[in-house]
């Protein structure tokens, strides 16, 4: 048996199907395209999916992948076991209608036995139970016999989700040996021991499951199979498990030898947190060169937790290096790089990504383990063992705490979190988002098997403004929306973030609006005005109409997309080539850009950018539009997005040598024609995700126009000329703060003034003077001056003042030193205190502060510390 490294059996494993003649596609990124049903791609027919229900033409009936894979199902156990991971890497073979179980089990064979030479004596087959055409393949065609063919029942041998096609599998297994196993006479396939190692699954999807129950036979079945890499390289290397073979042993070597400990020595410990950090660099390293950025929820809240897990194990394992993962993940773009070369295209934003992380954690790690800490020491006052949902909830929402992280510290405790309350605040916060959600994805999906079988739409759009066409079908999503589909448009549909054109449909003397275009699978929908609806019955399919667009409109459009490629390119000239598009929009009023950047653009940074786009249009530059290979375009240096799926042939956008990237829309031909630019707004939208509007043409006109009224209705307004309004505009607020400043004297003279009467008011309750007293708009620092004077003349007292400014509250705890030796503490005082008038905040033994949303229950608050006094 050939022992072969990760690199090397994936390459083979490609070569081998496409000396069978199969298309072998590159792995899609991790982020699922068109599929609601996926946060994040688990397995290698995920991304194929679209082309197993028919709904997109694969590029050839026969195709073969190593996809990239993360499933976190079970990431609790990762590094407790050294079987669990969170990423791995699946090769598979696939036929859409073309071959079927003999070729693939005969290909499964010839790869193992002539390719990889595995001894034919220790592989075994399992089949589904009733599947004796597989039987008959394995024991007459390849020859195994039939004592090694094993039948399992459904559970084991049959895929099948719901509704839909489904099938029987063979799975091939490989024997490791008597030492492995149970010592059972019967031990073979499907016993629980460790002995047998289904490392490849042939999934015959022939059957197509009913409602009935009943199973009918797909008229084209499909194949699927799936092979992990990890796995296959344990087997050919000889390995225990995936932390062992070359590639992923590189990286825990890494890891070792920054904490200056050695795996597998007897420290259980120290050998999870070396399992953990090992699988989650490469998670994080290929989830961010997917373009996956960390947040609060789906795809980013499982790499936060994921780079935050990681972050943790290191400080375990006694790493003291600032950013100990950035160096970490090296080892994975060395290992992987080159198979996988969006690694190496994207390193610095990778590390960069990853830097951000571990800086926003380290901030947050200190001051969430004290308040972890101090919920802990509470629960061991009471005796409890689990800590409420509530609090475990906001440890993650407010101080950036992953569950697992919390659950992690409070097992090593002995302690647990209750999960259902931390999932109850969960879905009390995101109901309203949800609910969102389902409103704009209730027309997400439309019936189209009605002209799915139509040919796609020939777009004239990139040189014609009308065009003659033959209508090919006329349908509608409801009573009010009617759309129409030609043989041939000049309509752009919505796609790649431009809209879509408006225009008309001329059929005689009858002119119908199109207010819409949308795409689907290469065939336009032309959606026509909800007023023109019923006139618009009159076409039918065979019609001759003509087709105009809205030519101006187009114009406006065609200048802001390509200005948007001039301000991406002028973007990684100011701030680094590490912006890349996250997203975007342009319609005939403005466009707007997303961009991946870690803290506000500067003025001067937006004035650049803004200055060398508008560079550009003055230099005329020709835009040029072609198609071409990728491997070309990528060779000119073209600039692809994150996530985006791009065929064999590509159109380039070049504008002059200054921008080049790939692009589907529509552009002018001349960066001149963009007549002017103008950034109107920058803001952050998602954590390292900015996002910049601006206008071009004649709307920077009537932008500047607004302006204009604006400062001269501001002039007027401080009886001012418009030449000296700044100076004037500066002297009011000077005036203003002088004024303020005045007031808080008064104010502070007067509060100072009557300490001694503030001091009389206290309450004494079991020998501890309380003073609780509310202040209408008085800022926090006068409140803290109060609490020092106070102290300065008594002992044995514990302030609780409440400032009401502008309908929000302020609370401020403040305690007498000589109390805090007998265990009073102001900022677990104030947790309670601040909870009873809809607020929180926490702070130090002598001194804390909290935040309130409802002025109405301060005096409820103040009873509450009256009642925690009293004991």
């Amino acid at each position: 048996m050939k022992k072969l490294g990760v690199n090397e059996i994936r390459d083979m494993f490609r070569d081998f199907f496409v000396s069978k003649d199969h298309y072998p596609g590159g792995s899609a990124s991790l982020i699922p395209r068109n599929d609601k049903s996926l946060l994040i791609i688990n397995s290698g027919m995920a991304p194929l999916k679209p082309y197993f229900a028919g709904v997109e033409t694969p590029p050839k009936k026969r195709m073969t992948t190593c996809q990239k894979c993360i499933r976190t199902n079970d990431i609790e156990n990762v590094g407790k076991t050294a079987r669990h991971g969170t990423f791995f890497e699946m090769l598979g073979n696939f036929s859409f209608g073309d071959y079927f179980k003999k070729e693939s089990l005969q290909w499964g064979w010839e790869f193992c036995t002539e390719w990889l030479e595995m001894p034919e004596d220790r592989l075994w087959a399992t089949i589904y139970e009733d599947d004796d055409e597989a039987f008959e393949i394995w024991r007459d065609i390849i020859g195994m016999p039939e004592e090694k063919i094993i039948r399992l029942g459904k559970e084991d041998n049959f895929w099948e989700i719901g509704l839909g096609p489904c099938g029987p599998c063979s799975e091939i297994y490989y024997d490791r040996g008597p030492e492995w196993g149970c010592g059972s006479p019967d031990c073979k396939p499907g016993c629980d021991c460790d002995r047998y190692l289904e490392f490849w699954n042939h999934v015959f999807t022939q059957f197509d499951r009913q409602e009935d129950g009943s199973y009918p036979r797909l008229a084209h079945p499909n194949i699927d199979t799936g092979m992990g890499l990890e796995r296959l390289a344990c087997i050919l290397q000889d390995v225990n498990s995936i932390f062992d073979v070359d590639t992923v042993k590189y990286i825990r070597d890494a890891i070792c030898k920054m904490a200056g400990v050695e795996y597998m020595s007897g420290n259980h410990k120290v050998d999870v947190s070396v399992r953990i950090i090992t699988d989650h660099l490469r998670s994080m390293t290929f989830m961010i060169g997917d373009g996956i950025l960390p947040s609060n929820e789906g795809r980013g809240y499982i790499l936060k937790r994921i780079i935050r897990r990681a972050a943790r194990h290191c400080k375990l394992l006694g790493i003291t290096q600032a950013n100990p993962l950035v160096e970490l993940a090296e080892s994975v773009v060395e290992t992987s790089g080159k198979a996988y070369p969006e690694l190496v295209d994207n390193h610095d934003y990778i590390m960069k990504i990853i830097k951000i992380e571990e800086d926003n954690f380290a901030k947050t790690l200190d001051r969430g383990m004290e308040i972890l800490e101090g919920y802990m020491a509470d629960m061991d006052e009471k005796g409890e063992k689990i800590l409420p949902g509530g609090l475990a909830f906001k440890l993650y929402d407010t101080y950036g705490f992953p569950l697992e992280v919390t659950q992690e510290i409070l097992e090593e405790n002995g302690k647990n979190a209750d999960i259902d309350g931390f999932n109850d605040c969960m879905s009390a916060q995101k109901e309203l988002a949800r609910a969102h959600q389902r409103d704009t994805d209730e027309d997400a999906w439309r019936d189209a098997s009605e002209y799915s079988d139509l040919p796609h739409t020939e777009f004239l759009g990139y040189t014609e403004e009308s065009a003659d066409a033959e209508v090919l079908y006329t349908g509608s999503f409801d009573e009010k929306r009617r759309f129409v589909i030609f043989d041939r448009t000049p309509f752009y549909a919505t796609s790649g973030g431009q809209v879509f054109d408006t225009g008309y449909i001329v059929l005689d003397d009858d002119r119908f609006r199109v207010v819409d275009v949308v795409k689907e699978n290469g065939i336009y929908l032309h959606v026509i005005h909800e007023d023109d609806t019923g006139a618009a019955m009159k076409i039918k399919a065979g019609d001759k109409v003509s087709l105009q667009i809205d030519a101006v409109r187009r114009h406006r459009i065609a200048r802001g997309h390509s200005a948007t490629h001039l301000m991406q390119q002028a973007l990684r000239d100011v701030l680094g080539d590490h912006v890349m598009q996250a997203g975007s929009y342009v319609d005939d009023n403005y466009l707007r850009f997303d961009f991946n950047h870690f803290q506000p653009m500067t003025k001067e940074e937006i004035e650049k950018v803004e200055d060398i786009v508008n560079q550009r249009v003055d230099e005329y530059l020709p835009i040029k539009m072609e198609e071409m290979p990728i491997e070309d375009a990528k060779k000119l240096g073209a600039m692809a997005i994150f996530g985006e799926k791009y065929g064999d042939i590509v159109r380039v956008v070049s504008m002059g040598d200054y921008s080049i990237e790939f692009c589907g829309g529509t552009h002018i031909d001349n960066t001149g024609k963009v007549g002017g630019f103008k950034i109107i707004s920058e803001a952050g939208i998602a954590a390292g995700v900015r996002r910049i509007e601006a206008i071009t043409g004649s709307n920077v006109v009537r932008y500047l126009a607004g302006k204009e009224t604006t400062i001269s209705d501001v002039a007027a307004a401080l009886k001012s000329s418009e030449a000296d309004l700044t100076r004037k505009a500066g002297q009011v607020m000077a005036d203003i703060k002088s004024l303020e400043n005045t007031i808080k004297s008064i104010k502070s003279d007067e509060i100072s003034g009557s300490v001694d009467g503030i001091i009389s008011s206290a309450k004494e309750i079991s020998g501890i003077k309380l003073i609780a007293k509310k202040f209408e708009n008085t800022d926090v620092d006068q409140l803290r001056s109060i609490s020092d004077a106070v102290k300065e003349k008594t002992d044995d007292v514990v302030m609780v003042f409440a400032a009401v400014n502008d309908g929000k509250v302020t609370f401020i705890v403040s305690v007498s030193e000589d109390l805090i030796g007998r265990g009073y503490h102001a900022g677990k005082l104030i947790k309670d205190i601040a909870a009873a008038a809809g607020g929180g905040g926490g702070g130090k033994a002598n001194m804390a502060q909290a935040g309130a949303k409802d002025p109405s229950k301060v005096d409820a608050a103040f009873a509450k510390a009256e009642e925690l006094i009293a004991g």
